[in-house]
């Protein structure tokens, strides 16, 4: 598949291919799944698939002593990963506890009306792609921080750096995290090259979530409310139709995050894909897969309605949850 450069793909968006790794030649994970028949209860609808984490070879191979090691010594490592991944996670839930936003941080929002009106507008699938607008989450998603102790010091989620240079030169990104904006600052300096942060629109940390001056200083629920960020005079002229009446909205913008509460005010504006606890040897490609779902959101017309239809999902044959 041919490519184009960064400015000939944002004046003109074509759907190319940047990472290269076998599950970007697989057709994005979709899986229909049922509309939730309540706004307030909305988390199943996004959890990752969950696979047995064992596969039987068909009765009819022979297997030789060598293989055997090699399948039972496969096998360990996986245990291994998987008791590893699952006592982080146990670790992480205790460490990250938080309590709710107060009011004076505007609480816990819910999605209003109209949008949930737009979100049920069948999305018409488009010959070009359109002008995507990509947040990118950092801690759980594309780095993993050990210790709030040293904040500036994180693991790279597999793939994260190609992933955002992918996503920079092909949509219109902007780096939302609830850290403190200098340790934002810090990470994204060292995962991204000057000339990348130079085409990033916006780089946000945690003064950006209109938190009470307490708030800010506590363990709390952090939600990006989307329109906060279409509101802002600078992002809305970031769109390169601005001029013509292009706009960011729901139809347009995606969030990448590992928690599907922080969208809860647009549910059906988020990727959630699995929290990374550091694990270099991480299975499942899941930032490939990302970037596969991404150009298919491209190609339909109203991002919200997709995602509300056909949710991300973690391709079960590559990605085994323990």
């Amino acid at each position: 598949m041919s490519t184009i450069s960064p400015t000939q793909h944002k004046a003109h968006p074509h759907v190319h291919s940047a990472i290269e790794v076998a599950a970007l030649d697989k057709p994005p994970a979709l899986r229909p799944s049922s509309r939730p028949e309540q706004i307030r209860d909305l988390t199943s609808f996004f959890e990752e698939v969950s696979i047995s984490s064992t596969t039987s070879p068909p009765a009819s191979s022979r297997s030789t002593p060598k293989l055997k090691r090699e399948q039972n010594r496969r096998t360990k490592k996986d245990q291994e990963s998987s008791y590893l991944v699952r006592s982080k996670r146990s670790e992480m839930a205790s460490r990250d506890a938080k309590v709710a936003p107060s009011r004076a941080s505007g609480g816990i929002p819910d999605p209003t009306r109209p949008y949930l009106s737009t979100s049920a507008i069948p999305a018409i699938p488009l010959t070009t792609p359109q002008h995507l607008l990509v947040i990118i989450d950092l801690n759980g998603t594309m780095v993993f921080r050990p210790s709030r102790k040293a904040p500036t010091k994180y693991v790279p989620r597999p793939h994260a750096k190609r992933f955002l240079e992918y996503c920079i030169n092909t949509f219109n990104v902007i780096i939302w995290s609830s850290a403190k904006p200098e340790n934002v600052n810090y990470i994204v300096d060292s995962i991204i090259s000057p000339e990348l942060r130079k085409q990033v629109i916006a780089i946000w940390g945690r003064d950006k979530f209109g938190l009470s001056p307490k708030d800010y200083d506590m363990r709390v629920q952090c939600y990006k409310r989307l329109t906060t960020i279409w509101d802002h005079p600078l992002v809305a002229k970031s769109h390169p139709e601005f001029a013509s009446g292009g706009r960011w909205d729901q139809t347009n913008t995606v969030l990448v995050d590992d928690s599907v509460e922080k969208g809860r005010s647009e549910p059906f504006n988020i990727i959630k894909i699995p929290e990374f606890f550091g694990d270099a040897n991480e299975r499942g490609e899941i930032l490939p897969q990302v970037h596969d779902y991404l150009n298919y959101l491209s190609l339909h017309s109203n991002v919200s309605a997709c995602l509300r239809a056909t949710p991300f999902r973690v391709q079960a044959a590559s990605m085994q949850v323990p």
